[in-house]
């Protein structure tokens, strides 16, 4: 049993143990949004249990963040609910590939929990968007933005303007149990990532109340110097590359604001996705 916390106005949230994650309620009129659906359908359905001892207002759309399944997996609980599953356009596109990864996995691990994701019931959504939507919840409106890539190619967030609350997703890491190093996947954007969270910084103001997709609530000033620091990550890859290190010894030869071990997916996306004129002869 977890307890949701009003972080904002009719704006909750509940961190679950399991991969630290986050689900956040918002409230209003109309009925309630659920950001992020947990990782499994038994992960989903105790978030369900948790969040019907705080309303038992319908769940009108649940929101996937990204396209993780520690925040989609628990999508067909919600939609069994009535709720409407609303994505960016990658990352409902991705899921059905992302979702057979993840299962393929499962097989590996130990923890009776995994077990929940072979039985977990796949649900794409099916409203999604490029750029920005909005959802009315007829007293308040919520603002879905894509700020462009960086963790995943369709993250997005999710503004509360009324209660100046901004849900991050995994764009903003805060988690001890994930050391606070933002996650750098094998499909991450290390080099767009820090102007997408400068967009999404334009989004905020001194007060507004930061929901990582991992961790506790923030402040701006701790995006901000997350942001400073991902944005070393970028510039220590392109100069790596300028200078013509092997993308091979890049992560000894560079100096990293993270471990480097959190880094090697991001060395190597980085190294891929940077213009052949920011790159000098010997790269392999």
């Amino acid at each position: 049993m977890t307890d949701f916390t009003e972080v904002g106005d009719r704006v909750w949230v509940a961190r679950y143990d399991w991969f630290d994650v986050n689900v956040t309620v918002v409230g209003g009129e109309r009925g309630l949004v659920v950001v992020d659906t947990n990782a499994s359908s038994a992960a989903a359905r105790a978030t369900l249990a948790d969040l019907r001892r705080l309303s038992t207002g319908q769940v009108i759309a649940a929101v996937n963040t990204h396209v993780h399944f520690d925040h989609t997996f628990g999508n067909a609980v919600l939609a069994a609910e009535g709720a409407e599953l609303v994505a960016h356009e990658e990352a409902a596109a991705a899921l059905p590939e992302h979702s057979a990864t993840i299962r393929a996995e499962a097989a590996a691990e130990t923890d009776p929990r995994f077990d929940d994701w072979t039985a977990t019931e796949l649900a794409v959504p099916t409203r999604t968007f490029s750029s920005a939507l909005t959802l009315d919840l007829g007293d308040r409106v919520l603002e879905l933005i894509h700020p462009g890539r960086g963790h995943t190619a369709g993250d997005l967030v999710v503004r509360v303007p009324d209660a100046d609350v901004l849900l991050a997703g995994d764009l903003v890491e805060e988690s001890a149990q994930r050391t606070a190093v933002p996650g750098f996947g094998a499909d991450c954007f290390p080099m767009e990532w820090p102007t997408s969270l400068d967009l999404a910084l334009t989004l905020t103001t001194a007060s507004t109340v930061v929901v990582p997709g991992h961790g506790a609530p923030v402040d701006r000033d701790f995006v901000h110097e997350q942001r400073a620091a991902i944005g070393v990550v970028a510039e220590t890859i392109r100069d790596l590359a300028g200078r013509g290190v092997p993308v091979g010894q890049a992560l000894e030869a560079g100096d990293w604001p993270y471990p480097r071990e959190e880094l090697a997916h991001a060395v190597r996306r980085g190294y891929e996705h940077l213009p052949r004129t920011q790159k000098r002869l010997p790269l392999i």
